[in-house]
Order: C-alpha cells, then sequence, then structure tokens
C-alpha cells in the first residue's frame, strides 16, 4: 500500500496551492520527499508538519528567508525572532494606516493638503458670493504658502479670516474680480486699486500681524512665487495688485516687493 499524499493533495490539506508547495522547496524550507516506485513524490506526515509550520509563519507576516531560521531555532530564540516580528508589523500597519488616512482626505478633496482651519476659511467664500475660479486660486495660495512660507501661514490664514469678516473690503475684492474684464490701461484699475489700498490703511488688521509680516518680508522670493502664480492668467487682477501695494508702501507698510 502507497504511504503518503501527492503535492496536491498536501497543498490542499494544508490550504496553500502547489505552486506555493513548490516555492517553500526552491526557499529550502520544505524537503522535498522521494519519489515512490511509481515515479511520485509523496508527503507524509513530517512534510505535512512542516508545510502547516511554514504556511503559519508566512500567514502571520515572517519573510520567507527568515522562516527556515525560525523553524531550527531554540525556544528563546523562537521567542525574540517573533517579537521582532512583530514590532515590524506593528510599524507596518501604523504606515499602511497613515497612507489610508491620506486617500480619505484625498477623497475629501483640500483636507489632503491643508489644515481644518484653511478648509473653513475656503468653505466660507462661495456662502460671500465668490465664485469658483477665485476660491481655487486662494486654495492654491494657501497650499503655496504652507509649504514655502510655513512659520508665516498661521498668520496667512488669520488675514484672511479678518478679510472675510469685513463686508466693504469683500465688495471690493468682487469689484477686482469684474476688472478682470477691463483692459489693462483703464483707469478705474488705479481707482480700484486707491480704494483697496485706503481700506487697508483703515483696517490694518486685512494686512496681517505685525510678525505675519516680518515672516513674509524674510521670504520675498516666496512671496513673488505665491502672488503671482496666477499672474498670467488674469493681467489686470496682477496690475491692480501691484498698484495697491505700491500705494501701501509709499504709507510705510512693509510689503515685500514682486
Amino acid at each position: 500500500m502507497t504511504s503518503g499524499v501527492t503535492i496536491g493533495q498536501a497543498a490542499a490539506f494544508v490550504g496553500v496551492t502547489v505552486k506555493t508547495v513548490r516555492h517553500y522547496h526552491q526557499h529550502g524550507l520544505v524537503d522535498e520527499p522521494q519519489r515512490d516506485t511509481s515515479g511520485y513524490r509523496r508527503y507524509g506526515s513530517e512534510e505535512l508538519l512542516r508545510l502547516v509550520q511554514v504556511r503559519t509563519l508566512a500567514a502571520a507576516g515572517v519573510p520567507l528567508a527568515e522562516i527556515g531560521l525560525l523553524l531550527d531555532a531554540d525556544a528563546g530564540q523562537f521567542a525574540d525572532a517573533l517579537a521582532d516580528v512583530a514590532r515590524q508589523l506593528t510599524e507596518r500597519i501604523a504606515e499602511l494606516s497613515a497612507r489610508l488616512d491620506m486617500l480619505h482626505r484625498l477623497a475629501e478633496g483640500d483636507r489632503a493638503l491643508l489644515p481644518e482651519r484653511a478648509c473653513a476659511v475656503l468653505n466660507r467664500m462661495p456662502g460671500l458670493g465668490f465664485g469658483p475660479d477665485y476660491v481655487a486660486a486662494q486654495r492654491e495660495a494657501l497650499v503655496l504658502a504652507r509649504v514655502l512660507v510655513p512659520e508665516g501661514f498661521e498668520g496667512f490664514l488669520a488675514q484672511l479670516e479678518h478679510q472675510l469678516d469685513d463686508p466693504e473690503y469683500i465688495e471690493l475684492v468682487k469689484r477686482g474680480q469684474e476688472a478682470e474684464s477691463w483692459e489693462p490701461d483703464d483707469p478705474r484699475i488705479a481707482e480700484l486699486a486707491n480704494a483697496m489700498a485706503d481700506r487697508y490703511l483703515a483696517n490694518p488688521a486685512l494686512l496681517g500681524s505685525p510678525a505675519s509680516q516680518r515672516a513674509w518680508n524674510k521670504a520675498a522670493t516666496q512671496y513673488r512665487l505665491i502672488n503671482n502664480h496666477r499672474g498670467d492668467q488674469a493681467s489686470v487682477s496682477a496690475r491692480l495688485t501691484a498698484l495697491t501695494e505700491a500705494r501701501l508702501r509709499s504709507a510705510g507698510v512693509p510689503i515685500p516687493r514682486r
């Protein structure tokens, strides 16, 4: 009577595929049994036990390259090795959890790149009458500011919050959006720039705190990148900003030069 089972039966009993059993053989984790008189390899209880041990360790996350050493180790070495594997798996779980959180944040939009406070600022804008293009430009500016001038980011957020609380300023900004349809040399642009500068000077909180202004002045290059990132798309808006800033500088406000 032939003893043992075929590789297909062994794989089915253990709960793996024939390919996996052969893979274990290739890594030297399970010795290949001798062939019987019919030319078939027959797996006995010893090989089946080893297959179960290898499969269990592999399913627990132990790399195949380490399984052989584990199975041949004494009790103390085995426990230490399992503790190390547990530590590695814990670190991997934390990494995967962070990636999953990022995927969720990406699915929610702005939260992937901006903190909750910045998202709250952006979420207020449509209700105040700002269109999608304006909100998108502000979102881009916030993302750039957070990366390029992190020490000035909180001040930038506070500045935006003050601006959204000022109805007169909001109306001027909306008028500035309307101005994008004007000719670049339209005299109304200079008039609007003066009106905006006057509003800034009347309500200094709209310009940001002194600490925030110092942070931006130390990062003049980054300021130009952020302030001009859509300049090629709205030449009138860029000119309006330049004129407003020039007027503020003449009044002694420390604004980086574009």
